[in-house]
């Protein structure tokens, strides 16, 4: 596996979810297949959930490998209640998430994810439905402005619609870099910045073509349901949208409003009080003083850019 496909925060994953031989962990972003195969190397049975269909070459590889201790459903993560039920089983040992776009999504120029490789505007993790270009052709001023505003808090949302809207009246959006540079323009350039201007629109534009956050949500109400007691559901997230949805979800689940420091081990049992053990759920993921999840080393962060972003959040189900 190339270093562009590296699986974030592995080592404090696979430390939550502690997979051996007889446990059942499902992987709801199965990707390049980093997380999965950890599992499977560690004796645990996987049912692996992807929407896109350009992993199943690697799919295919993990079948011919692993055999029956893999199996893979092509569906989106928010369905994992319906395949788990509709197959018989009652609980599972993990559920595991690594939100958002994969580093393997953003290297193909081709499926439009990335302003720094031109491609089609496309940005679909499924490759059916709307696509980002008809987004950006279609919709009007407003409707864009709550898509930047909303899903990438980008204050600067209408002024660049408005920039939009003036030049597709000239010709249709089709490419990555033709909307990366109208959203430069727009902003004035970059200028020093430390990301790029279009960071946040087209950040945007995938949550909303994918309805990233709808699946996130769904999975949240249903799937702590689907574990076992004492079965743990893992989720990395990369921005805050994300990571607001998990730490609140945890929190009403397990009533634990506050935790240790990040540079404590977050495996094994609250201290007493910290939990409202009666509610079924506890938050097991130590916090930093700024209230985010377990965040990746700095050793990590070196070898792997993308980890800088993330955070791990873990609840453990106590009841039936």
């Amino acid at each position: 596996m190339s270093q562009n496909h590296i699986p974030v925060m592995l080592d404090a994953v696979l430390a939550g979810l502690r997979p051996e031989k007889g446990r059942f962990i499902i992987d709801g972003t199965f990707g390049a297949g980093g997380y999965s195969r950890a599992f499977l190397e560690a004796g645990a049975r996987v049912l692996a959930f992807d929407r896109d269909p350009h992993v199943l070459e690697t799919v295919s590889a993990f079948h011919n490998e692993f055999g029956d201790q893999f199996s893979f459903a092509a569906k989106t993560f928010s369905q994992i209640p319906s395949v788990i039920h509709a197959h018989g089983i009652n609980g599972v040992d993990a559920i595991v998430l690594d939100i958002g776009v994969s580093s393997m999504q953003l290297d193909e120029a081709e499926r439009g994810f990335s302003f720094m490789r031109d491609g089609p505007l496309d940005m679909r993790m499924s490759a059916i439905g709307q696509c980002a270009a008809e987004v950006v052709n279609e919709a009007t001023a407003s409707e864009l402005a709550d898509i930047f505003y909303y899903f990438g808090e980008e204050r600067r949302a209408r002024h660049i619609a408005n920039h939009i809207i003036a030049r597709r009246t000239e010709a249709q959006f089709e490419r990555t870099t033709d909307l990366a540079l109208v959203v430069e323009k727009a902003l004035g350039g970059r200028k020093g910045a430390a990301i790029h201007p279009a960071t946040r629109v087209f950040q945007a534009l995938r949550i909303y073509v994918n309805q990233e956050l709808e699946e996130l949500k769904s999975i949240l109400e249903t799937g702590p349901n689907c574990l076992k007691p004492q079965g743990r559901m893992l989720v990395v997230s990369f921005h805050s949208l994300e990571d607001r949805l998990v730490k609140k979800a945890f929190a009403d689940l397990s009533g634990k409003k506050a935790g240790p420091s990040r540079h404590q081990p977050f495996i094994g049992h609250p201290k007493k009080g910290d939990a409202q053990e009666s509610s079924g759920f506890k938050l097991l993921a130590a916090k930093d003083m700024d209230g985010h999840g377990l965040m990746a080393s700095d050793e990590e962060c070196e070898m792997n850019p993308r980890a800088r972003s993330a955070r791990l959040r873990v609840l453990e189900r106590l009841v039936a």
